[in-house]
């Protein structure tokens, strides 16, 4: 494996605000605490720990323990959980939607970052603890967004909509959709994919989705968590109650955005005058009555039966947790900009934020053609019609040049005329009749090599569209629309996940570009 790095800038995928959120946070300080950076973190610590009540602490270990309660001893789960019962141990926390399997590559990406931010910190501050975090956003209800995923560019469906959180979908035709990826493995019958696949199950999507990343990252003893339990939602209550009697949210968040149009840049998302859902039986709806004194006493009594929406569920996240970092994308950073004012109100300690490796990978099919074709990994970056119009310029100049031909074909006929002078007039009649044929035969020659050069420079053409259609597909980085299963053809995915872990770099700022063996 060969590890490249590309200015995120120059790779044409990322935004000017997630360009300014990874390499100048110092510039956004209105809206965040501090710049991230080892030790900024260090020094968040001591400001976290105060903000952090101990019964909260008490509260979340015990919640975990009955998400997994068959947990070994031996567990690095296990012993993580154990750790944060102690009030020097900390979270590094990232979070997602509920995609089919393991969804697009990068939140793979992104939980590995967390693991590598945590033990990097551990070096750093050998005093505390660190443990990394995957949020299950199993409460979030547009199905149109998370029920599918690409394998080997094959889009694969779960075509269920019961309504509702996500979350709480029963697996209908659940058996179906693993079937059909597990048969794209099936020269692989021994291989790890099946196992996965075989823990991908459990009462509802929620717990299935919980099993499916608890089975790959068990071992670096993530706590996958799931947020959508009556324990954790009563720490969150009062919070609640407060967006319901006296909405704070909204202003909160237009005062924030005010802000982000002065620093030139455009909100990512915009709060409502309630930013809460109530959960039934097969639906999350809205919340649009203000002070509503039923509701107010059904958030104190049934906490489990409300849900923030995306401008209040961070401020959920950061109650429960003990945490110093969240981790995201560019385009989900870009809210929790928006987020400090909510955190001021509610008196919550902001969190530092990082955004994740972003990686690129090439295997070694894709590489070859790209050797073929005469690119460098680099070039790849490149717009499509810059990368045709570079190789006709290198490759289209041979079809154009018959000179030499046609200078050897006129000496050769001078050369014949010349002999003929020697002999009557007929036979120069006759050597200039078939010097006019053997003229049309070298055309007729000129006119194949012609046709031969423009169609390989046609079909190279085409392997330039495909080789740039399948690293960037809708134009956007593969870790976006790929699975991270795709780069695991051989079915075994916790060497990959190795090989990604040894390369990837919490504080590596620019774009990774990974050429697999």
């Amino acid at each position: 494996m060969q590890k490249h790095t590309i200015h995120r800038e120059k790779s044409g995928q990322f935004s000017k605000l997630a360009t300014t959120l990874t390499y100048q946070q110092d510039t956004l300080s209105e809206l965040i605490s501090s710049p991230f950076s080892m030790k900024n973190i260090g020094q968040h610590i001591p400001k976290k720990q105060l903000n952090y009540l101990p019964q909260t602490r008490v509260t979340l270990v015990n919640e975990l323990k009955k998400q997994f309660p068959n947990l070994p001893f031996s567990s690095p789960l296990a012993k993580n959980i154990e750790l944060l019962a102690k009030e020097t141990t900390f979270t590094i926390t990232t979070g997602h939607q509920l995609n089919i399997a393991t969804g697009p590559a990068y939140v793979i990406y992104k939980i590995i970052h967390c693991i590598r931010l945590a033990e990097e910190l551990k070096k750093e501050y050998p005093n505390n603890d660190f443990v990394p975090v995957f949020w299950l956003a199993t409460e979030d209800h547009d199905i149109e967004e998370v029920n599918h995923t690409t394998i080997f560019g094959k889009k694969i469906h779960w075509n269920e909509n019961q309504g509702g959180a996500v979350g709480q979908y029963e697996l209908a035709d659940w058996e179906e959709m693993k079937a059909e990826i597990s048969s794209l493995y099936q020269n692989h019958p021994s291989s790890e994919i099946h196992e996965l696949l075989k823990s991908y199950t459990g009462r509802n999507v929620a717990e299935a989705t919980q099993q499916l990343f608890h089975h790959l990252f068990e071992r670096f003893g993530v706590i996958v968590i799931e947020p959508n339990v009556p324990g954790l939602k009563a720490l969150f209550k009062e919070t609640m109650k407060r967006e319901a009697s006296q909405p704070f949210v909204e202003q909160c968040i237009l005062k924030t955005n005010k802000k982000i149009v002065q620093l030139g840049y455009e909100p990512q998302a915009f709060a409502r005058p309630i930013n809460l859902f109530q959960l039934t039986k097969g639906k999350r709806e809205r919340l649009v009555e203000i002070n509503d004194f039923s509701i107010i006493q059904a958030i104190e009594n049934h906490p489990e039966q409300f849900s923030p929406n995306v401008m209040l569920r961070p401020a959920f996240q950061e109650t429960i947790l003990p945490n110093l970092v969240y981790v995201g994308g560019g385009g989900e950073i870009s809210y929790w900009i928006q987020q400090k004012g909510i955190f001021e109100a509610i008196g919550l300690e902001f969190p530092i934020l990082s955004v994740r490796n972003s990686v690129q990978l090439i295997d070694v099919s894709t590489q070859k053609k790209c050797e073929k074709l005469n690119l460098s990994w680099s070039d790849t970056f490149k717009p499509l019609q810059e990368l045709q119009h570079q190789y006709l310029q290198k490759n289209s100049g041979e079809e154009l040049n018959f000179i030499q031909i046609d200078e050897a074909l006129s000496n050769l006929n001078s050369v014949l005329l010349n002999h003929a002078s020697l002999f009557d007039q007929n036979m120069e009649k006759f050597v200039d009749a078939e010097s006019n044929k053997l003229s049309k035969q070298i055309d007729m020659i000129k006119y194949k090599f012609t046709k031969q050069r423009k169609g390989q420079l046609e079909a190279a053409m085409k392997q330039l569209e495909d080789l740039k259609s399948k690293l960037f597909p809708n134009n956007g980085l593969q870790e976006r629309t790929e699975s991270f299963l795709s780069f695991c053809k051989d079915g075994n995915i916790s060497s990959q996940i190795d090989t990604l872990k040894n390369a990837m770099n919490p504080f590596e700022n620019d774009l990774i570009v990974l050429l697999l063996d």
